[in-house]
């Protein structure tokens, strides 16, 4: 199985150095200094390393120096992704531009009077586009993982305020479950990454990239359960300061719960690969996601 146990990395001194430089000199500061921090990942983090240039190897093809370029440059790109993440939360001064494409299929999900299930990945930043979903009018919950630590949690808390979203936990004994069926009962979006399982979750085999991979069966059962209409949603960065957005067209998986779980999961994992092709280096995925 994936040996990601739901947890970041990262410390509490690491983030504090970060949000210290943009506080007083922006983001291109920071960005200079991510620039060491990337080629220390590149060069002793192994256990990292390692999935990726394979991914970028037997995944993509690339040839060996391509694929190590472009480690490099996915370190670099991940850690720019979390200081964006950053300003936007705090809402500090910045120069960022979004252009979203597929804006009014979420429209069309919050007219429907139903609520919503929002997928997305471990790819590009969907997060940093959170402030935009005031416009939707709508209350936005994110479920996920607690796996962050205390400490860190509290600090980025005490820097960036209160978030514009409510955080579903997932949880032992499923109450979130009865969180996510009373925010659809409020005609509200529920937004969670697909992507990711821990060791002991069911999970569904699905080719991807040419081989059989497993995705966690929980977004999927949700979405055949429930039969509320479901976008993929993702957030790519294109230059410093630009943001892509993504959101499909909306789909409702009626029948069978088995039969909605297999299409529901055919159809993320397509829209996946077309977006990790298109945006090779912003697959976040530290392990081997193919074990």
């Amino acid at each position: 199985m994936p040996s990601w146990q739901g947890k970041s990395k990262g410390s509490k001194l690491g983030y504090s150095i970060f949000i210290g430089i943009l506080r007083y000199g922006g983001v291109y500061p920071a960005y200079f200094l991510l620039r060491f921090v990337a080629f220390y990942y590149f060069l002793f983090s192994y256990s990292s390393s390692k999935p990726i240039y394979s991914y970028f190897r037997t995944k993509l093809g690339y040839s060996r120096w391509r694929a190590l370029c472009s480690l490099y440059r996915n370190y670099y790109v991940f850690g720019q992704t979390i200081i964006d993440k950053v300003v936007v939360m705090a809402d500090m001064d910045n120069k960022f531009t979004f252009h979203f494409e597929g804006e009014h299929y979420l429209r069309e999900i919050t007219g429907g009077k139903r609520g919503g299930i929002l997928l997305s990945a471990h790819l590009g930043n969907w997060e940093v586009a959170g402030h935009l979903f005031k416009r939707l009018e709508t209350r936005i919950n994110i479920v996920m993982f607690d796996g962050e630590h205390e400490r860190i949690k509290a600090y980025l808390a005490s820097v960036t305020g209160k978030r514009n979203v409510n955080i579903i936990v997932i949880k032992d004994d499923l109450s979130h479950i009865y969180a996510i069926n009373d925010a659809l009962n409020n005609n509200e979006l529920v937004c969670m990454h697909a992507d990711r399982f821990v060791e002991g979750n069911k999970t569904l085999q699905v080719p991807f990239l040419g081989q059989e991979a497993s995705f966690p069966a929980g977004p999927f059962l949700l979405a055949a359960t429930f039969k509320v209409p479901v976008s993929q949603v993702y957030a790519f960065k294109e230059s410093a300061t630009h943001y892509h957005l993504y959101a499909t067209a909306p789909r409702q998986y009626q029948g069978r719960r088995n039969q909605g779980m297999q299409e529901a999961v055919s159809d993320f994992v397509a829209s996946l690969e077309e977006k990790v092709k298109q945006y090779p280096e912003q697959w976040f995925n530290y392990y081997d996601f193919w074990e």
